[in-house]
């Protein structure tokens, strides 16, 4: 994932095999309809997992970049707990899907768990839904959590990570297809949005470790 430059995520290929597949078969038939059908699907699949390069931000090594498309949906401040901020991200299909690291890290932990994909709305959302639970330590000692989870998604969590691997802000490490994402932040983070902003991974910063 990391280094991939072509203009699809690699993870389409099995889905755009079966879209082929559907529609040499529809062609057959001569299933017109069917045809149209197949030939739409193919074109969502390639849109949802569309891989664009972003312009690489110059930024200080403090600096704190969204690690996902989508609009901010809660900016909370947490009382008795390991962190003192959780931003919650919304991304949609309609949102690019690949996953990038927010500031220069190591993975400290790093937990995946397969679950169902109900909507957010449900009651048994953060306690079934599969999701990935990251944690990192930057360069500058600073500890920062993110969360991802899946809601009614046809694709999984794709995810490339190792516990203690060393990562470069704005690297690819993975795919979510409609979810979201908490990211929980330490006392010293100064936030630089709002509710309502909408993120771009790698170029929209979100704040700065103090």
């Amino acid at each position: 994932m990391q280094s991939n430059l072509l203009p699809l995520a690699k993870e389409s290929v099995l889905y755009i095999l079966f879209g082929v597949l559907f529609l040499a078969l529809a062609w057959i038939l001569d299933f017109d309809f069917l045809v149209f059908i197949a030939f739409c699907i193919i074109l969502f699949i390639g849109f949802s997992f569309r891989n664009p390069e972003r312009a690489l931000c110059t930024l200080d090594s403090t600096s704190f970049l969204s690690p996902v498309d989508g609009i901010v949906q809660s900016i909370q401040e947490l009382e008795n707990h390991q962190y003192a901020y959780k931003i919650e991200i919304q991304s949609g299909y309609t949102d690019v899907s690949v996953l990038r690291v927010p500031s220069n890290a190591t993975v400290s932990k790093f937990i995946k768990r397969n679950g169902a994909r109900t909507s957010k709305d449900s009651k048994l959302f953060e306690s079934l839904n599969e999701n990935v639970e990251i944690h990192f330590t930057t360069n500058e000692e600073n500890t920062f959590k993110v969360v991802h989870t899946l809601q009614r998604s046809f694709a999984p969590l794709f995810i490339e990570l190792d516990d203690t691997q060393k990562l470069i802000q704005t690297a690819r490490y993975g795919l979510m297809l409609n979810g979201s994402t908490a990211i929980y932040l330490p006392q010293n983070f100064r936030v630089n949005i709002t509710i309502g902003s909408e993120l771009k991974a790698s170029e929209s910063l979100m704040g700065y470790f103090s």
